[in-house]
């Protein structure tokens, strides 16, 4: 069964920083495109940012210049550096991603578990 891992979630205080992890399990399936998402209780989920396979990223707004997020080629993951944590920024983060088998050919759209990212003192 082809999913994706995430890890890295936890608790941290305002003004810290987490990294989330996410890759693909069997880890032979090649990462495309790769977005991150989060949704607080009581809101909608939210797009949070993007990377595409030549490694361009787009932000929202609210986590511009907070957030980053890279991939690792050699180990086929992609990282959400998240950097100034604000308690708004408390949420379910999940990732996102197109897949493709070591061949080339398209395999699908995947989503993470989801892990919980709390920022409080």
């Amino acid at each position: 069964q082809v999913q994706l891992v995430e890890s890295g979630g936890g608790l941290v205080q305002p003004g810290g920083s987490l990294r989330l992890s996410c890759a693909p399990s069997p880890a032979i399936f090649v990462i495309n495109t790769m977005g991150w998402y989060r949704q607080a209780p009581g809101k909608q989920r939210e797009w949070v940012g993007s990377n595409t396979a030549g490694g361009t990223a787009n932000y929202a707004d609210s986590v511009k210049g907070r957030f980053t997020i890279s991939r690792d080629n050699a180990k086929n993951t992609v990282y959400l550096q998240m950097n100034s944590l604000e308690p708004e920024d408390t949420a379910v983060y999940s990732c996102n991603a197109v897949l493709f088998r070591p061949n080339g050919v398209f395999l699908g759209d995947y989503w993470g578990q989801g892990t919980q990212v709390t920022v409080s003192t």
